[in-house]
């Protein structure tokens, strides 16, 4: 571990004020000793950096897939006071609403047999991948706007879902606050052609079964069981998402002398939350968040189609477990220092993680708390998990999102030869779709920290507990 930082419990640790200058709170993060060999210095100065900003408010947070980022580190979060704090879009992240969403099947593994490649290459023709993957949806800039406002709503109402998917996702498929007006032309630009695409990156369709059922009682509640075929969608507000925070990033940079605001890092570009510029960023923002929505959303829409074609099953049968997002800054009602507070909560790379009872979650799931989705890397488990009453105590609801990265992109291109792993997920039983064998080669499960090592952390320390364990059996990447 790292010179200056201080041991609070076994999987918890502490950056006290100091560590860097003008820190207002202490940061926090969860990590395992194991986890920590592959902990960056410079994560840790970022989680510090955010400890500067105005109207923080108990802690900077980052879970145990932490690494370095754009400004915040990705695993990082941290809640700003209503009146006194800041917003900042490196605390959101460029892709704006990434997340995942879990559908389950009425199928086994044994009901995919002679099949599989066929579902796999009729998923890749479904639904368009890659940097340039573009639509075949014709959408107007008048559609635009209402995807901006209705997110996942909007395809919904055109026939690309059941009302059920709405409750099902978080926020209902759709934040309050949209501002299209507060949306760029060129985002607009990228964003028309894009609504129903995977993208590229770690974005990902897998068709996965549950494993291993680790709470029952969860599990029945969520609606999986041992040796179900699920799929999961994971991607976000593609182009439109980049360039929005493009936009605001150099707007709020501009705006910090306006406001006296002295930060440690340009990364870390910030306007008061009631601020012209604040307001702006959090409209735009809201407008890419429930564009993701949508676009998972239609996504799921077509891998459904391909399912039933191929399969013989109705489309209802493939239910929506839960969706979630990753990248986002939200108004929430949390208890600070015994007092309910509203505080502006950025997740960048972090799961919300509600508890048992607490509002904003789905009725049928207020038992057990709200569904956390955590996906592996690519041959490696994803996991089923439930929220909190700890997470609420301790992260404001929030839990990790992924394994993270160790390696960089440009680093697993020389250590990782994308045809050989084909070959060997292959053998594994993975079948894989890509574009390139690049694209394979930069999300290599040795790229990553081992999924299950992270989702111990945060089940031991309590921010998430295990549901099920899922297994890849096909992948289609970007």
């Amino acid at each position: 571990m790292l010179e200056g930082i201080n041991t609070v419990g076994d999987l918890e640790w502490e950056v006290p004020i100091g560590y860097v200058p003008n820190m207002r709170v202490p940061g926090r993060f969860f990590l395992s000793r194991a986890l920590a060999e592959t902990l960056e210095e410079g994560a840790v100065r970022q989680l510090a950096n955010v400890a500067t900003l105005p109207g923080i408010v108990k802690y900077s947070l980052a879970m145990p897939d932490i690494h370095w980022g754009y400004g915040f580190p990705i695993g990082g979060v941290a809640a700003f006071d209503r009146t006194e704090g800041v917003i900042s879009p490196g605390g959101v992240g460029f892709d704006i609403n990434c997340g995942v969403r879990l559908i389950t099947t009425p199928l086994t593994e044994a009901d995919l047999a002679g099949k599989k490649r066929e579902l796999i290459e009729r998923l890749f023709s479904a639904v368009p991948t890659g940097v340039g993957g573009k639509s075949a949806m014709r959408v107007s800039n008048k559609d635009l706007s209402r995807v901006m406002v209705d997110g996942a709503r909007w395809a919904v109402e055109r026939g690309l879902g059941t009302a059920a998917d709405l409750v099902r996702c978080e926020e209902e498929g759709a934040m309050p606050g949209a501002d299209p007006g507060a949306v760029s032309a060129k985002a607009r630009q990228r964003g028309v052609p894009q609504i129903g695409t995977l993208g590229a990156g770690n974005h990902f369709l897998e068709v996965q079964v549950a494993r291993e059922i680790v709470d029952p009682e969860a599990a029945r509640v969520f609606g999986i069981s041992e040796g179900q075929v699920c799929f999961m969608v994971h991607c976000g507000s593609r182009g439109l998402g980049h360039q929005i925070a493009t936009d605001y990033i150099r707007t709020l940079e501009g705006a910090l002398g306006k406001y006296r605001i002295e930060i440690p890092d340009r990364q870390l570009a910030c306007a008061p939350l009631d601020s012209p510029e604040g307001r702006a960023y959090f409209g735009g923002m809201v407008c890419a968040a429930n564009y993701a929505w949508a676009n998972r959303q239609v996504i799921m829409h077509e891998a459904r189609k391909v399912f039933a074609e191929l399969f013989e099953i109705d489309y209802e049968e493939m239910r929506l477990v839960y969706d979630v997002a990753h990248n986002v800054a939200k108004f929430e009602q949390h208890e600070v220092d015994g007092a309910a507070q509203e505080v502006c909560v950025h997740r960048k790379g972090a799961t919300r993680a509600f508890g048992p009872g607490v509002p904003g979650i789905p009725r049928e799931y207020a038992a057990v708390g709200q569904p956390v989705i955590i996906p592996g890397s690519m041959g490696t488990s994803s996991f089923l998990l439930h929220g909190t009453t700890a997470a609420m105590q301790k992260t404001f609801g929030s839990t990790c999102h992924g394994a993270g990265r160790v390696l960089s992109r440009s680093k697993a291109k020389k250590e990782v030869h994308g045809k050989e792993l084909r070959e060997r997920l292959a053998e594994e039983g993975i079948l894989v779709r890509a574009h390139s064998d690049l694209a394979l080669a930069e999300e290599a499960p040795e790229v990553y920290k081992p999924s299950r090592e992270v989702v111990r952390v945060v089940h031991e320390a309590g921010l998430s507990g295990i549901v099920a364990r899922l297994e890849p059996l096909g992948v289609i990447k970007g």
